[in-house]
């Protein structure tokens, strides 16, 4: 029993110092290993051995992107201050993690001291205005500046992007009010390009409609005249001369526009004269006028022939 408690305690021993030589570094990691506080060497990912007591694990540097926010409050060159949001996207450079675990204590601090230093130095010769359409070239001069001082420190800057942009209270209140006054009166240039172009539409359309419609009583009235012409020709040739057949057409048509009217209920339309004798009346005396018409037309014929003087028309 007693060598087996021996042999027990040997192995947990074993155990334990096995583990103080053994130690393993995680993916995407570093690890500075120290002699006696001198720099011994650099682990990588992987199973890695070290002497207990003599060497330590000094730190640890992690190879992934990380990123840091930078918040800027600065003035713009129209006196308008403004806070910018500066985010950086750096890593630490694998073949010079010496450099960044003994060279740089704080990379935060001294990333941040650089983007303050150049935002307020490109910010002010800007217009609020061109700060939002330039935030781009604000970026990329972040990331000149930064690469510059960090990759001597064994850091590279992979990206930098101006994520937000917040003027002053007040000021986004104001572009608010100009920016609606804007649209409101764009909304009104519109309102009264629709409204003009609706009159004009309307105007054509009432003016084609109008041409339609003298072109149709045009064509009414051509139509009644030739039918009036094939009357007068049938009356004629029935004997009937051709003041008689007007007299009678014009009659003809006072009836028709008298069962017309009385076809249509509550017309308050009177004809005057209208009694029983009217239209023999009206006959009469449109017979006398177009005969009166006709003989006067025929004695200026006469005169004018023995005058032998030229005719300018009656």
């Amino acid at each position: 029993m007693g060598n087996l408690g021996v042999f027990i305690f040997l192995a947990f021993m074993g155990i334990i110092i096995l583990f103080l030589f053994i130690f393993t570094v995680k993916q995407q990691t570093a690890v500075i290993i120290e002699r006696f506080g001198k720099f011994l060497g650099i682990r990588n990912p992987g199973l890695q051995f070290k002497i207990p007591i003599v060497d330590k694990i000094a730190g640890k540097m992690s190879l992934k992107i990380q990123q840091l926010d930078v918040v800027v409050e600065t003035k713009t060159k129209d006196d308008v201050f403004v806070r910018l949001k500066i985010s950086v996207q750096y890593q630490v450079i694998k073949d010079q993690v010496y450099d960044a675990f003994y060279k740089l204590d704080n990379p935060y601090t001294q990333i941040t001291s650089f983007v303050f230093d150049v935002v307020r130095a490109e910010v002010p010769k800007l217009r609020l205005d061109d700060v939002f359409e330039k935030k781009d070239d604000i970026a990329v001069a972040v990331k000149g500046e930064l690469q510059e001082a960090m990759n001597s420190y064994g850091y590279e800057i992979v990206k930098t992007l101006v994520t937000d942009i917040d003027p002053d209270e007040q000021v986004k209140h104001a572009m608010n009010r100009i920016n609606a006054a804007e649209r409101e009166k764009l909304a009104a240039q519109y309102e009264g390009d629709a409204a003009r172009i609706l009159i004009v539409e309307k105007a054509r359309a009432e003016a084609e409609s109008k041409r339609l419609q003298g072109q149709g009583i045009a064509d009414q009235r051509r139509e009644i005249a030739k039918g009036l012409l094939e009357s007068v020709d049938v009356l004629n040739g029935a004997g009937i001369s051709s003041q008689e057949a007007s007299a009678l057409i014009v009659v003809t048509q006072h009836y028709d526009t008298l069962q017309a009217i009385g076809e249509k209920s509550g017309s308050k339309l009177v004809l005057l004269p209208n009694s029983p004798t009217a239209a023999s009346d009206m006959l009469n005396t449109m017979v006398t006028s177009f005969t009166a018409a006709h003989e006067l037309h025929q004695d200026n014929i006469s005169t004018d022939t023995t005058n032998q003087k030229p005719n300018h028309g009656v």
